[in-house]
């Protein structure tokens, strides 16, 4: 069993900051790819930063040098650093990790946080 914690959401205005935070916990024998999607009402969940293992990043074009995704791999979280925030980065954001698990087997899992809300003001 693995959880996911997010935290970090909450209201700005725009043009502010928030950094948002996902720690996994549980049974994990090696963490790959830590992301973070977004789904803003009536839309589609879209990816909006990754990062991989070895520190390799991939960003939405929209959010390309405002935000900056990170990782800590000795404690299993993964950070999102949003500047320059804008209203339509309003949204519930889902942290995603993709991880593997040995025991008896070796297992890969992909999991999804809670979500947490980002609300943008104009």
């Amino acid at each position: 069993q693995v959880d996911l914690v997010e935290s970090g959401g909450g209201l700005v205005q725009a043009g502010g900051s928030l950094r948002l935070s996902c720690a996994a916990s549980g049974s994990i024998s090696r963490i790959n790819a830590m992301g973070w999607y977004r789904q803003a009402p009536g839309k589609e969940r879209e990816l909006v930063a990754a990062v991989a293992s070895g520190g390799i990043t991939n960003y939405a074009d929209s959010v390309k040098g405002r935000f900056t995704i990170s990782r800590d791999n000795a404690k299993n979280t993964v950070y999102l650093q949003m500047n320059s925030l804008k209203p339509e980065d309003t949204a519930v954001y889902y942290c995603n990790v993709d991880l593997i698990v040995i025991s008896s087997y070796i297992r890969r899992y992909n999991y999804w946080g809670q979500g947490t809300q980002v609300t943008v003001s104009s």
